[in-house]
């Protein structure tokens, strides 16, 4: 079966009334302990003196530190509605068919600095923590949720498709069988024969890929059979880059500055 990785974002939609996270409820519960000790760490730092630095955040988001402290009592919510912004609005959840829903269950998958990964029922709170961290007592985040990650994944064997950024492609590196199914999705802008890579919109693309995916109904058993679906839409390359693929997705400027199909849905 086909896995799509995503990245969380940094906006996150709370509510003010329901249940609070129950752990044993949750996807991957062998991630329980190091969730538990993240968490643990996330809160005694947000209360800290030091919480802004070791956070890389400004006091604007005071009230979002605030919330990590909180994280044992603080109304959960399901992953489906947590995360926001440009991928997020792009993958548009809440429109998809009830087949792709279901899929979507199956197949997509949050990487996450604070609770490792996440499947789309999976309901939580919401958290300030990045990837990047380096947490007091426990170290870089990429490297404690490596192994753990390495251990609740290792059952995938379908092909993965990842549209992470390279802070939470570290956490977790499909290798060995795996690496041979990996496919990295990456966006460039052509203009004029010259290629630019884009950031912003990268996220935005992604997000209507791993929707086209869900969509599509399929299950592409190759890395060279999701290129092909994938190509149905945009403009898009595959090539084979170290263990894993890369699934470059290519916007084109046309002459007098209408967009190329690939930078439409």
């Amino acid at each position: 079966m086909t896995l799509i990785l995503l990245p969380p974002s940094e906006g996150k939609t709370g509510r003010s009334r329901g249940r609070a996270v129950d752990h044993a409820s949750l996807s991957f519960p062998e991630l329980n302990p190091v969730r538990e000790q993240v968490l643990e760490a996330l809160a005694k730092v947000s209360a800290s003196s030091d919480a802004y630095d070791v956070l890389g955040v400004g006091a604007s988001l005071q009230h979002e530190v605030d919330r990590n402290t909180r994280w044992r009592t603080e109304p959960a919510v399901p992953v489906s509605e947590l995360y926001s912004g440009v991928l997020y609005d792009a993958l548009g959840y809440a429109t998809l068919s009830a087949g792709s829903k279901r899929r979507a269950g199956n197949r997509l998958l949050v990487v996450s600095a604070a609770w490792g990964a996440l499947r789309m029922a999976d309901r939580v709170p919401p958290y300030r923590l990045s990837m990047g961290t380096t947490l007091p007592g426990l170290g870089p985040l990429a490297s404690v949720w490596r192994n753990p990650l390495a251990t609740a994944l290792a059952e995938a064997n379908g092909v993965i498709v990842d549209c992470r950024s390279s802070t939470y492609v570290a956490a977790w590196r499909p290798n060995g069988d795996q690496a041979a199914k990996w496919v990295s999705v990456n966006v460039v802008r052509e203009r004029n024969g010259v290629r630019s890579v884009v950031s912003h919109n990268a996220k935005h693309t992604r997000g209507l890929v791993a929707r086209h995916l869900l969509e599509s109904g399929k299950d592409p058993g190759t890395p060279k059979a999701l290129h092909k679906l994938v190509n149905e839409r945009w403009n898009a390359e595959l090539d084979q880059s170290g263990p894993g693929w890369a699934l470059t997705v290519v916007e084109r400027d046309q002459p007098g500055g209408g967009p190329s199909r690939s930078q439409t849905f």
